[in-house]
C-alpha cells in the first residue's frame, strides 16, 4: 500500500512540473490574474495535453501487455504486429472518402481495418508450425511493411502526405480543448481489461491448456483484439504513432512482478503514463523553446532500453 501512495505521488508531482514546462511562462503567484492570460492557457492546452498523455501513455502500456499475452511473444505490440499502420489505413480512408468526416468516424475507420488487419496477423502467426520468437514479430513488420507502403502509394496519389507524416511521428503539441477527448475511450478499456485480466493469462498459456481450463480461447483473443485496435486507432487519430511504449513498459514491468496480468495492470499503465510523461517534458526542454517530437525521444530512448534488456538476458530472444 506504501508503494501504491508513493506511486500516485509521484506521478502527481510529475504532472505538476508538466504543467509549468513550456514556451509561455506560467507562475502560481499571476496564475489567476485575468489580464494575463495564464488561466487560459492553463486550462485550454497544459492540462488538456497532460490529460492526453496519461491517457495515451497508460493505455499504450496496457494494449502492449494484452497483444504480449493473448500471442505469448515479448517481443510483439501493436507497432511489431502492424496494428499502427492499419490505422493509418483505416484514416487515409476516411479522409480519402469522406473528407469532411468527424474524427469519431476517422476512429471508426481506422478500428475497423486495423482490428481487420490485426486478426489477419493472428491468423497467419497462427498457421505457421515451427514459430520462433522472433519468426511472429518479423511476420508482423513485413506486413506493416506493405500496409504502410500501400498507405503512402496513395497518400502520394492523392496528395496527403503530408497528413501522412503527421501520423508517423506522435506528437502532443497540437493538443488542445476539443480535439483530444477521443483518447479517453482508453480510461474504460483498461478496466475492462483488469476484469479480462485473467482471461488473458490463460489464453497466454495455449489454446490446449485454456481449453482445457474451461476458457473460450478464441473469445478471449478477440476481447483482447478489440481493446487493443480501439486504444489504437484513438491514439493514432488523437496524437499520431507514439512508438516502444507497448513494447518496453509491458517487458520491464514482468521481469519484476511476473506474469500474471492483473497483478501488473496497474504497474504497468502507471509506468506507461509516467514513461510518456518524461519523454514530453524531455521533448519540450531538450531544444527549448522548440520541441521535439515525443515520437522521435521514445525511439531512441526505446530502442536504447530494450536492446539493453536484450543483451543482460532479460528478455529470452531464442
Amino acid at each position: 500500500m506504501a508503494f501504491r501512495i508513493f506511486q500516485c505521488v509521484f506521478l502527481v508531482l510529475i504532472s505538476a512540473i508538466s504543467i509549468f514546462v513550456g514556451v509561455a511562462d506560467i507562475s502560481i503567484s499571476e496564475l489567476f490574474n485575468r489580464e494575463n492570460g495564464q488561466m487560459q492557457i492553463l486550462l485550454s492546452s497544459r492540462i488538456p495535453r497532460l490529460l492526453a498523455i496519461l491517457a495515451a501513455g497508460s493505455s499504450l502500456a496496457v494494449s502492449g501487455l494484452i497483444m504480449q499475452r493473448i500471442t505469448r511473444n515479448r517481443f510483439v505490440s501493436p507497432t511489431t504486429a502492424g496494428t499502427m499502420e492499419w490505422c493509418r489505413l483505416g484514416v487515409m480512408a476516411a479522409i480519402l472518402l469522406l473528407p469532411d468526416a468527424p474524427s469519431s468516424l476517422r476512429v471508426a475507420c481506422a478500428f475497423t481495418v486495423s482490428l481487420a488487419g490485426t486478426m489477419l496477423f493472428i491468423g497467419i502467426v497462427n498457421r505457421i508450425r515451427n514459430r520462433s520468437i522472433i519468426l511472429v514479430p518479423l511476420v508482423g513488420i513485413m506486413l506493416g511493411g506493405v500496409v504502410n507502403a500501400f498507405s503512402t502509394f496513395f497518400a502520394y496519389r492523392y496528395d496527403i502526405v503530408q497528413n501522412m507524416a503527421s501520423w508517423l511521428q506522435g506528437n502532443f503539441s497540437l493538443v488542445a480543448a476539443g480535439n483530444y477527448e477521443l483518447i479517453y475511450l482508453g480510461i474504460p478499456l483498461m478496466f475492462l481489461s483488469y476484469f479480462y485480466a485473467d482471461k488473458f493469462t490463460i489464453a497466454g498459456m495455449g489454446k490446449n491448456t485454456a481449453s482445457t481450463l474451461g476458457l473460450n480461447h478464441a473469445a478471449a483473443v478477440r476481447a483482447g483484439l478489440v481493446i487493443v485496435t480501439v486504444i489504437s486507432s484513438v491514439t493514432v487519430v488523437g496524437v499520431g504513432n507514439i512508438p516502444f511504449v507497448g513494447l518496453i513498459v509491458p517487458n520491464i514491468v514482468s521481469i519484476y512482478k511476473g506474469d500474471s496480468v492483473k497483478r501488473v495492470l496497474w504497474d504497468t499503465a502507471w509506468f506507461g503514463a509516467l514513461l510518456v510523461l518524461l519523454c514530453d517534458i524531455a521533448g519540450r526542454l531538450v531544444l527549448f523553446p522548440y520541441e521535439v517530437p515525443i515520437g522521435i525521444i521514445l525511439s531512441v530512448l526505446g530502442s536504447t532500453v530494450f536492446l539493453v534488456l536484450i543483451a543482460r538476458g532479460k528478455i529470452a530472444y531464442a
